[in-house]
């Protein structure tokens, strides 16, 4: 394995076919740290690009560095490339010590105090602290080699204080360092940002960007989850035809499953129109009922019309899907859904629609003359039933034993307690969905 590593550290070096590789088989002491550190930038770039078999390389390629770094001879570091190697290699993934490291033995001055400060805050936990250090040197070196991972740490120091902030930085990393790792973070953290603040167009737009560079990304799945939230939480302001735009980058497969997430989210959210419309285009991308895909299609596209007129349709089609075509969670979506349906289609009780009698009605026994003489006239708070119930009492409920009133008839106060306890349950399956 470790012979496999080094041929592939060849080639990514450029050093396979020449007299330089046989040295490097016997002593790798000669490779520059900045060498390294573009076969580590290659290595990244192409995870992120799709080639997830890279991943152990990179992994490989850390632990090289690393090594590299700690045993160098520090007269390399008259290099300025070679300083630049071991910020970005600490800003990359690498180990956070290896920069302590370097910085307390570097008794010549070759690193720059301001960066390795902030930075040693920044790996340690403590970047708050050094929030804005570390935004004005970002913008300092933001043509410089470091410029974009500086602006990418820099964006995320300052996400919480100050998001529009964070943007403006992430624009810098993603256009200083286009087709990488670092675009590819800063494009989704800009999504994120849109999400929270609400600027549709705007994570629209980075969204797209993201579809056309990194849909085979390992964290492309991140990103469509912020993807789903952006368009649930604004369906008001999304055109259909964006939605369609914007995953035609994808090929079927990845769009039937964007879709059925939007879907299942929309419906979940009471967000009809944007679920059946989800549901509608996975169904197409399915091609029929007759697999899992377009079962799960036909579910949320039930769930989106339990709110609709066409309940007792919907709650017929959701409760003939097969459980094994569920998983647990839909299972307990589909639960909840049902219980819902079975409240609102069930018929009333005759003997709910029977209103307690009373012998004489409150507003009988009072005379005008009584009223105008009594206390509450006087202060202008004269009792009235038919303005509804007392403070304090339940609205739709008779009061109870008001002048004389019997109480309200037992199969009415059954049927209540009997519905409450049943949405009891529904809130208890929709709060379990939702963790």
């Amino acid at each position: 394995m470790i012979r496999l590593h080094q041929r592939l550290l060849l080639l990514l070096l450029g050093l396979a076919g020449s007299p330089a590789a046989v040295a490097y088989a016997e002593d790798q002491e000669d490779i520059a740290p900045y060498k390294m550190l573009r076969s580590l930038q290659f290595v990244q770039d192409s995870v992120v690009l799709g080639d997830h078999s890279a991943a152990e390389m990179q992994r490989f390629m850390l632990g090289t560095i690393d090594q590299r770094l700690r045993t160098i001879d520090p007269s390399v570091f008259d290099d300025d490339r070679n300083v630049d190697a071991a910020l970005i290699y600490a800003m990359s993934g690498g180990n956070p010590e290896t920069l302590e490291y370097l910085v307390a033995r570097d008794v010549n001055g070759h690193f720059d105090n301001r960066i390795s400060d902030v930075l040693r805050k920044y790996l340690s936990g403590k970047g708050l602290l050094v929030a804005k250090s570390l935004v004005e040197t970002a913008n300092e070196y933001k043509d410089k080699k470091i410029g974009p991972y500086l602006a990418l740490v820099g964006g995320n120091v300052t996400l919480a204080k100050s998001p529009m902030e964070a943007l403006k930085l992430y624009d810098q990393a993603r256009l200083n360092a286009p087709g990488t790792i670092v675009e590819e973070a800063a494009l989704r953290r800009s999504v994120s940002i849109c999400v929270e603040a609400g600027m549709v167009d705007k994570g629209l737009d980075y969204s797209q960007r993201y579809m056309r560079r990194f849909l085979h990304s390992p964290y492309a799945s991140q990103f469509a989850d912020l993807f789903v939230k952006l368009l649930v939480n604004h369906d008001h302001e999304v055109e259909p035809d964006d939605v369609v735009g914007i995953l035609s980058f994808m090929d079927e497969a990845r769009q039937r499953e964007v879709y059925l997430r939007i879907a299942r989210a929309a419906a979940i959210a009471g967000k009809g129109d944007l679920a059946r419309m989800a549901a509608a285009r996975a169904q197409t991308l399915a091609g029929d009922s007759d697999n899992a895909f377009g079962a799960l299609a036909d579910f949320y596209g039930g769930m989106a019309a339990i709110p609709t007129d066409k309940i007792d349709t919907a709650a017929k089609n959701i409760a003939s899907i097969p459980d094994e075509e569920l998983s647990p969670r839909d299972q307990a979506l589909r639960a909840a859904a049902k219980a819902i349906a079975e409240q609102v289609l069930r018929p009333p009780d005759p003997a709910s629609l029977t209103q307690a009698t009373t012998p004489k009605s409150y507003s009988q026994e009072i005379t005008s003359e009584q009223a105008a003489a009594s206390p509450e006239a006087e202060q202008g708070e004269i009792p009235n039933l038919a303005q509804g119930p007392v403070v304090g009492e339940a609205a739709g409920t008779p009061p109870s034993n008001v002048g004389g009133q019997q109480d309200a008839d037992p199969s009415f106060s059954a049927f209540v307690t009997s519905s409450r306890s049943q949405l009891d349950e529904i809130d208890g399956l929709l709060n379990k969905e939702s963790n």
